[in-house]
């Protein structure tokens, strides 16, 4: 029996000679899931609001602060994804759960820089910067993106300028204060999720469209990609790249839903 044969054999004696069984490392630094505790999740009218409930008690944020929304059917919605969790409680299914907490313990007590934050987006606004080569794609983002920017300047004021290539160009300051003043209605759950839809989108236009009822969440999905649609026609398709989309477009579609929900009221 050779050296190799030899060590090979011990391995295998030893319960070695099998490859160890690795845990990725962001599961293995993954705090463990908390177990459910309650059994039934429900909604309850509570000064002007409707609190989600655990077995008849009120949840709270992780601020400490009452999980209410100002609207039922969003309420319901809410309490459906408490309702629909199994023996562990996975934050990662309850996107509009997250995003009622960040509009409570975050963007209720900043609603002006949050405003700002999305307004500035403007000033880069990912429709303005537009490829010079080649013309099939140039095509494409005039199609997708030049009814958007069309509908922001006749119906928000906000005229902003298109340039091709990636250098940076100056927004009119009033096209800028425009997207702002547009943004000044909102509640702090409706600017949550719209500034979830601006930074996954990259664009304020795509998200002010949406939420002014302008664009469908399919039509808002299909301007935001474009680029990324035609390099996958181009060069064929990418199992992470498409993994990563489907992870932006799920985020992206429970901000739509929260906001369609709100417009319920």
């Amino acid at each position: 029996m050779t050296e190799d044969e030899r060590k090979s054999a011990n391995g295998s004696a030893n319960g070695q000679g099998k490859e160890p069984m690795t845990v990725p490392v962001k599961d293995a630094l993954r705090p463990p899931l908390p177990k459910r505790f309650y059994k039934s999740a429900s909604v309850e009218s509570r000064d002007g609001a409707f609190a989600i409930l655990l077995d008849g008690r009120p949840v709270r944020t992780p601020g400490k602060r009452l999980l209410a929304v100002s609207v039922i059917a969003l309420a319901e919605a809410v309490a459906a994804e408490w309702e629909a969790q199994g023996e562990r409680i996975d934050p990662a299914t309850m996107p509009l759960t997250r995003l009622a907490n960040t509009a409570i313990d975050a963007v209720s007590d900043k609603m002006h820089e949050v405003a700002d934050d999305i307004a500035a987006f403007a000033a880069s606004d990912l429709l303005c910067y537009r490829a010079e080569a080649p013309e099939g794609l140039v095509r494409r983002q005039a199609e997708a993106w030049d009814p958007p920017l069309a509908w922001a300047r006749d119906a928000l004021g906000a005229g902003l300028t298109v340039q091709a290539g990636l250098m940076p160009v100056d927004q009119p300051a009033e096209a800028i204060a425009s997207v702002r003043g547009a943004l000044a209605p909102l509640d702090a759950l409706s600017l949550a999720a719209t500034h979830v839809l601006t930074t996954l989108t990259g664009s304020a236009i795509l998200a002010l469209a949406h939420v002014e009822g302008r664009l469908t969440l399919e039509e808002v999905w299909a301007a935001a990609t474009v680029d990324e649609r035609w390099q996958s026609d181009l060069w064929g398709r990418d199992a992470e790249a498409e993994a990563r989309m489907a992870e932006r477009l799920a985020e992206a579609t429970a901000a739509a839903r929260c906001l369609r929900l709100l417009r319920s009221r």
